[in-house]
């Protein structure tokens, strides 16, 4: 069987490192939302696990060479000392419970960093934009 990940950052449709580019092709299942805080690292963002929270985001049938490639990309460590550690989350998407992976950005990486209330990546990313476009640059 094929596993499932849920991507709530730049691996989301839309996003800079959109999951569609991996090959073989992951297949969506749907939209989904955990429980958990999410937090801007700057061009990408990293969710804690838990809590009362809620952050959105999507789930993939992969492949196992994806899920390879994944962990790549996230710097998972055998040891949980990378930048994300890989869990197993159960995930309602619909009507169906589907077990998960979902990388979870290390502790150490959150400190001093902004909380995304909406727990919509996406979004914020795409209002951060927005107001940086809004200030002109300083001139010489």
């Amino acid at each position: 069987m094929m596993p499932h990940v849920l991507v709530y950052g730049t691996l989301r449709r839309g996003g800079r490192n959109d999951i569609a580019r991996y090959r073989p092709a992951p297949v969506f299942v749907g939209e989904a939302v955990i429980a958990g805080t999410l937090y801007d690292l700057g061009a990408y963002p990293g969710v804690v696990l838990g809590g009362a929270g809620r952050v959105k985001g999507e789930v993939y049938r992969i492949a196992p060479e994806v899920e390879r490639e994944l962990d790549r990309l996230e710097e998972v460590a055998d040891d949980d000392s990378g930048e994300y550690i890989r869990r197993s989350v159960r995930v309602a998407v619909g009507a169906q419970s589907v077990e998960c992976l979902v990388y979870e950005i290390h502790p150490t990486r959150i400190a001093g960093r902004r909380v995304i209330r909406s727990g919509d990546w996406i979004a914020h990313a795409a209002e951060t934009e927005g107001e940086a476009r809004s200030f002109s640059q300083p001139k010489e």
